[in-house]
């Protein structure tokens, strides 16, 4: 289950409770998103995680978020957490984390010029997620790469977008870029690891307001 077709789908990545993925869900969200990377403000164990995502129902995504995992570890936390998808940070096989777990990948690709849209066309990810390039972190930073870069040079294949998205420039990356889904982390928060509900709401309707992906 990955976006297809139609309007553009929105990830609210590091949920930390029940209660904000239950509050995610119900505002018609494509997914959540649950950080197993260390170090992270917004990490969460095993057990963390399948409440996190015993709370939303069937037909929303579950996507765990690792940072240098090898494909059998992420397999291994799929299946205890219950996740539908993995999005992978760093240097794993994105082919031999979908054999391994069965499951959709998601690569993340830290965009600091034009080799990275370059390594982003070449993923053997079902879905790559273009975000910030900031030292020593792999998303949940609140920064936003240049978008001209992408603009100038398309990526010819569907992409998640994320980096310093809000509710109050969603609207215009999607207008600009056409990602198939928009990812968001600190945009809606109102401290690491908790969402703000009327955030969430105000980020939803601004992605609905722009109309329907490319």
């Amino acid at each position: 289950m990955l976006p297809e077709g139609g309007r553009v789908a929105v990830k609210v990545c590091g949920l930390t409770t029940p209660e904000d993925a239950a509050a995610c869900a119900r505002l018609g969200v494509w997914g959540i998103g649950v950080v197993f990377a260390a170090g992270s403000p917004r990490r969460v164990g095993a057990e963390e995680a399948a409440a996190v995502c015993a709370a939303i129902p069937e037909g929303v995504a579950r996507v765990g978020v690792f940072v240098d995992a090898s494909p059998a570890e992420m397999a291994a936390m799929a299946r205890r957490a219950g996740l539908t998808h993995l999005q992978m940070h760093g240097d794993a096989d994105p082919a031999a984390a979908r054999r391994e777990s069965g499951l959709p990948v998601i690569e993340g690709v830290r965009v600091d010029g034009p080799e990275a849209l370059a390594r982003a066309r070449a993923s053997a990810a079902d879905l790559v997620l273009l975000d910030a390039a900031v030292a020593g972190r792999h998303g949940g930073t609140g920064t936003a790469f240049d978008w001209a870069l992408l603009e100038g040079d398309p990526l010819g294949r569907p992409f998640a977008l994320a980096g310093g998205l809000t509710p109050a420039n969603v609207g215009e990356a999607v207008r600009r870029l056409s990602p198939a889904l928009v990812d968001v982390s600190t945009g809606v928060e109102s401290s690491p690891g908790r969402k703000d509900t009327k955030r969430v709401a105000a980020f939803v309707a601004a992605v609905a307001g722009v109309g329907v992906a490319a």
